[in-house]
């Protein structure tokens, strides 16, 4: 499967991405589809809080209403399911979104703690025309695990990577 082409993300894109929160909930919905009392409990936060962040990414495609179902109690409850537009997107360097993305990772660490993660680093001195293919050698190795299928059971692992000048 080719990897899908990435777009600059549009402004209100980018304005929706520009929140950790927002991105937890995208990655919460990847493989499962979730009411908003669900994510609500699983962030830790207010019901009508999340509420307005699934609204926004509803509004801006990052995330899709599926079929209805009862809840416990009977109630009418809606699940959703993140659509993978977030990954074909580049936010070229949006300072809100890089911050996001620092954010979302940050708060997932500390509600998991360091059991079960890898962490590396390294330096490595590279020209700058083979900075360009790392990065695009990295990108070529995720997107080809995210364009793998999904399988029954397989545990789901989050990646954070960051490359930057080393002073």
């Amino acid at each position: 499967m080719p990897p899908e082409k990435r777009r600059t993300a549009t402004e209100a894109e980018a304005a929706a991405l520009a929140s950790g929160i927002r991105l937890r909930i995208i990655r919460l919905t990847f493989s499962e589809a979730l009411t908003n009392k669900e994510l609500a409990e699983r962030l830790g936060r207010d019901p009508a809080t999340t509420l307005h962040h699934v609204r926004k990414l509803v509004e801006t495609g990052f995330l899709a209403a599926q079929p209805p179902r009862r809840g416990t109690r009977g109630a009418k409850e809606i699940p959703y399911l993140s659509t993978g537009l977030s990954w074909t997107l580049d936010s070229c360097g949006d300072k809100g979104v890089e911050q996001a993305v620092l954010e979302a990772y940050l708060a997932e660490i500390a509600e998991t703690g360091f059991d079960g993660v890898h962490q590396a680093r390294l330096v490595v001195q590279v020209a700058p025309e083979e900075r360009a293919e790392l990065q695009a050698r990295l990108n070529a190795l995720l997107e080809e695990f995210r364009s793998r299928p999904r399988r029954p059971g397989a545990e789901r692992t989050a990646i954070y990577l960051a490359t930057y000048p080393s002073t």
